[in-house]
């Protein structure tokens, strides 16, 4: 309970890009039309993945997996960044600030195992081809995606716990576009010394467990496409992982940008222009890597369109 001098926090004011306001017709015209490329994008590869045949193998049902997180991430996100955006500062109850956090760390994290799974493929693929099939069946396919997100959703989850018996009390308002959460912990009057401890040893089993496992990874395949003869083997075999390593270098770039790079006594001011790399640079990339460079899908998306207007003409 707050003290008397003190007032309970239900309302949580976000007070989003006030130091740009002179642009934010420009920067809503600009982050909607992101947003419908971000949804247009990872929505079609979700489409063509559960459609095409020919693209039902693990390593698109994995990125149809990350094309989801995607997805569920920047809406759970961009539309009150938006609406922010409109009406100059957002307002949301503690409870659905809270709910966005959890949200945010779900969505955001699960990445980190759905991009190692994918290397993990990758590896399988091209340094044991042979046992490749029964390495990856039907069945350690799904429960590798299972693990993914249950592993998340129950550690995010313990920290939610601990976050929804805080006392918010007097401050009420955050300089952030959305629930992250540093700022939610700044404004918390209760002791967070057991969340920080907890966020940091969570935080680095998400972040740097699955890095390390990707790192090994790759190292192992750099090795075994070094040992093939032909430059042309060579290149085929760096060709089939080149996506997914571009994935990589994205994604953990602009993780390590955001919440690893220090900064200085402007740390959340900063962290507020950062984290659109986060929200917005990578699940903008991942459609634009697996759709210009990825031969597959530009040809599903024909067939896809091939098969609509055959069924338009037969209609």
């Amino acid at each position: 309970m707050c003290s008397e001098n003190e007032t309970q926090v239900t309302q949580i004011r976000l007070l989003g890009f006030r130091s740009l306001h002179k642009y934010r017709t420009l920067l809503f015209i600009v982050f909607l039309l992101t947003y419908i490329f971000i949804l247009g994008g990872n929505l079609l590869i979700i489409l063509l993945v559960s459609v095409i045949d020919h693209l039902k193998t693990p390593m698109y049902f994995f990125l149809k997996h990350l094309s989801i997180a995607d997805v569920l991430l920047t809406t759970s996100i961009i539309p009150v960044m938006l609406a922010i955006l409109i009406v100059e500062e957002g307002i949301l109850s503690l409870w659905g600030c809270i709910i966005q956090l959890y949200l945010f760390g779900i969505f955001g994290f699960v990445q980190c195992f759905l991009v190692a799974v994918m290397s993990y493929d990758r590896y399988l693929a091209i340094c044991h081809p042979l046992r490749y099939s029964s390495l990856m069946s039907p069945d350690i396919i799904l429960q590798l995606v299972f693990w993914s997100w249950f592993l998340v959703i129950v550690l995010i989850s313990s920290e939610f716990l601990v976050v929804v018996q805080f006392r918010f009390c007097g401050l009420d308002y955050i300089d952030h576009f959305f629930c992250d959460f540093g700022p939610i912990v700044e404004i918390a009057t209760s002791d967070t010394s057991i969340l920080m401890l907890q966020d940091f040893v969570i935080s680095s089993f998400i972040m740097f467990f699955p890095f390390t496992f990707i790192i090994m990874t790759y190292i192992r395949i750099l090795f075994t496409i070094l040992k093939i003869s032909s430059t042309r083997g060579r290149r085929k075999a760096f060709s089939t992982c080149s996506s997914h390593l571009i994935t990589v270098c994205t994604y953990y770039g602009t993780l390590i940008t955001v919440y690893i790079i220090p900064s200085d006594e402007n740390t959340s001011y900063i962290n507020k222009y950062r984290s659109l790399l986060y929200l917005v640079v990578t699940p903008l990339m991942n459609p634009i890597i697996y759709s210009l460079r990825n031969q597959e899908i530009k040809r599903a998306v024909r067939k896809l369109i091939i098969n609509i207007l055959q069924n338009e003409c037969k209609g």
